[in-house]
């Protein structure tokens, strides 16, 4: 006898059995789209040209912006819990922060088959947009020691968000923590290059080690990011001003060449 199919996900007329997920609910939605607010963030997708190309680039755009509210969600655990004196925490919330900002540099993917006329023809809906004026991203050049307080004007017109920008301008960074934490563990950090030296040579300093390697991780993605920005930016629109008033190429292959959390990349030459 020929075997029987498999009852698939729409096929109302297969036997329903313990294996078969529920249909039937009497909300207008379902607890999937309700518990992660599916409805509105499909709704929040709204292109201002006829260029299909716009839906992917909106895209790309939200989920960078997801992707940065997570990372400064991970970071903020991990800086609270080194205040604390809490290292695994901490340890756990910089790698969890890591597979965020692997799917971070990954996002650029989405854009890397745009071609220069598909991004020229709705670029003008722009306006002065630019992902520079991001707020959240903001918060994430702050916390890696990146501070310029002119930045704040961006959010004069929103104090609230203007208000947090502030705190995060004003507080110590990633780095900062890192460091107060290795001289709570008794390394002396008058001079940090020679402190985390010290910490890679002694056996006993594992784990400050790890911690060393964890914020080079850190460090190392920050720069991928913003490599693939320059090269996707060089790609879609050449060496044009950017819309947001930067001088575009020039401003983002110098925030390429930046290092992030200078001090563990400069101990590399005295191991």
């Amino acid at each position: 006898m020929p075997a029987t199919p498999a009852p698939t996900l729409g096929d109302t007329t297969a036997a329903t059995d313990e294996t078969t997920p529920k249909v039937d609910f009497a909300a207008a939605t379902t607890p999937y789209a309700a518990y992660a607010g599916i409805d509105t963030l499909h709704a929040l997708l709204n292109p201002l040209s006829k260029e299909p190309a716009e839906t992917t680039f909106i895209v790309a755009t939200q989920v960078m912006e997801l992707l940065f509210g997570l990372v400064r969600h991970e970071w903020t655990l991990a800086q609270q819990a080194l205040r604390d004196n809490d290292l695994p925490t901490a340890v756990a919330a910089l790698r969890r922060g890591l597979h965020a900002q692997d799917v971070l540099v990954n996002s650029w993917d989405l854009l890397a088959s745009m071609t220069p006329v598909e991004f020229n023809s709705f670029r003008p809906v722009l306006g002065e947009a630019s992902g520079f004026q991001s707020y959240m991203f903001l918060h994430l050049e702050f916390m890696i020691g990146n501070k310029h307080e002119r930045l704040l004007r961006l959010y004069a017109g929103n104090p609230d968000v203007h208000a947090e920008l502030r705190r995060t301008l004003e507080a110590p960074s990633l780095y900062d923590d890192a460091v107060a934490y290795v001289e709570r563990c008794g390394v002396d950090v008058s001079s940090p290059v020679a402190a985390w030296l010290s910490v890679y040579n002694d056996p006993e300093q594992r784990d400050l080690c790890e911690l060393a390697e964890l914020l080079m991780d850190v460090a190392e993605r920050v720069t991928r990011w913003r490599q693939r920005h320059l090269a996707s930016v060089k790609r879609c629109m050449g060496a044009k001003p950017g819309t947001g008033g930067s001088s575009g190429l020039s401003w983002l292959r110098h925030a390429a060449e930046q290092d992030v959390f200078p001090d563990l990349w400069a101990v590399r030459d005295a191991l």
